[in-house]
C-alpha cells in the first residue's frame, strides 16, 4: 500500500506543478490581467527566443558520443508515421468536411514536447532528462512539421499551388531547430561558453517553460468545444490513450527502461501543440476543431499522464 501511494505522490508532483501554472495561465486570461496579445508577444518570445536558448544551453553540455540514441529516434518515427496514416484513414470514415479532416489529423499525432513535454521531463528527470528530451524534440519538430503541412495542404480549401522549397526552408528556419544544429560542436568539441553568456543563457532558459504554460493557460478557449466537441474527443482518444499506449508496448517489447521509456511515453503522451491551432487557421483548416482538440487534450493529459506514470512506476518500468 505504502508503495502505492508513493508511485501516486511521485505522479502528482511531476504533472500538478505544470498544469497549475497553465491554470493560473486561464484564470489570469480570466481576470484580465493578461489578454490576447500578451499571449501572441510571449508565445513569439518564447519560440524564437527563450526555447531556442534553452535547447542550446542543455545540448551544447552533453556528450554527444553518448546520449544520440539512433535506435530511439528511428523507433519513434515509425510509431508517428503509423498513427500518421491510421488518424487519417479513421478521419475519413467519420469526418465529410475536409477542413476540419486536416485538424483532426494534425490534432491526433502532433505532440506539444517543447513545453508541456520538457517541463514534465525535466520535473520527473532533471537536467540529463531534459538534455535527452531536447535531442528528440531536435529529430521530431521537423517530421511535424512535414507532416502536418501534407495532411493540410491535402485536405484545405485551396487552389493555391505548395512552393515545396519555401516550406524545406522554413523548416530549418525554425528557431529550435537552429538551435539545435548551432549546439553541435559545441556538445561534439566540448566548447565551454564564457561564464557570462552562460549564465544569461541560463536566465533566458529559465524562464521559457513558466511563461509558455502560462501562455498555454491564457490560450484556452472553452467556447470552441460547442461545435466540435466530437472530433476533439475522438482527437484526444488517439492522442493521449493509443498513441502513448502503442509506444510504451513497443518500447518495452524494444528493451527500452527506466528514464529513456519514461521520456519515450512523456514526449508522444503529451497534449497536442498549440502551434496545431495556428497551422489549421493560416492553411485553412478548421481553427475551431484545432482550437478545440488542443483544449481537450490539454485538459485530458493531467489524466492520462499522470495514470501512466503511476502504472509504469508500480510496474518498475520506470
Amino acid at each position: 500500500m505504502q508503495f502505492i501511494l508513493n508511485n501516486l505522490i511521485f505522479a502528482a508532483n511531476v504533472i500538478l506543478p505544470v498544469f497549475l501554472i497553465v491554470a493560473i495561465g486561464t484564470i489570469l486570461k480570466y481576470r484580465k490581467i493578461i489578454d490576447d496579445n500578451f499571449v501572441t508577444i510571449s508565445s513569439k518570445v518564447v519560440f524564437n527566443v527563450t526555447m531556442p536558448v534553452l535547447v542550446f544551453m542543455k545540448l551544447s553540455v552533453m556528450d554527444a558520443h553518448e546520449n544520440l540514441d539512433w535506435k530511439v529516434i528511428i523507433f519513434l518515427y515509425g510509431v508517428i508515421f503509423f498513427f500518421f496514416f491510421i488518424s487519417w484513414g479513421i478521419g475519413k470514415i467519420f469526418i465529410k468536411d475536409r477542413a476540419k479532416l486536416g485538424s483532426f489529423v494534425q490534432g491526433s499525432f502532433r505532440s506539444n514536447m517543447a513545453v508541456v513535454g520538457f517541463a514534465i521531463v525535466y520535473n520527473s528527470y532533471g537536467d540529463a532528462g531534459l538534455a535527452y528530451a531536447a535531442i528528440i524534440l531536435a529529430f521530431l519538430m521537423p517530421l511535424y512539421n512535414v507532416l502536418s503541412i501534407i495532411v493540410l495542404t491535402v485536405t484545405a480549401h485551396s487552389d493555391k499551388k505548395t512552393n515545396y522549397l519555401k516550406i524545406i526552408g522554413e523548416i530549418f528556419k525554425n528557431p529550435l531547430i537552429m538551435a539545435a544544429i548551432i549546439s553541435v560542436p559545441f556538445s561534439y568539441y566540448s566548447i565551454e561558453l564564457n561564464p557570462i553568456v552562460e549564465k544569461t543563457g541560463n536566465y533566458l532558459a529559465a524562464l521559457s517553460i513558466p511563461l509558455a504554460l502560462i501562455g498555454i493557460g491564457g490560450n484556452l478557449n472553452f467556447h470552441v468545444l460547442k461545435k466540435s466537441s466530437s472530433i476533439a474527443l475522438y482527437s484526444a482518444l488517439i492522442k493521449l490513450i493509443l498513441v502513448p499506449l502503442a509506444a510504451v508496448v513497443l518500447g518495452v517489447i524494444l528493451g527500452y527502461r527506466g528514464m529513456y521509456l519514461g521520456i519515450i511515453f512523456i514526449m508522444v503522451g503529451s497534449p497536442t501543440a498549440i502551434v496545431s491551432y495556428i497551422m489549421a487557421k493560416a492553411m485553412g483548416a478548421d481553427g475551431e476543431a484545432a482550437g478545440s482538440i488542443v483544449l481537450v487534450t490539454t485538459i485530458g493529459s493531467v489524466v492520462t499522464i499522470s495514470l501512466g506514470i503511476f502504472l509504469m512506476r508500480t510496474l518498475a518500468l520506470i
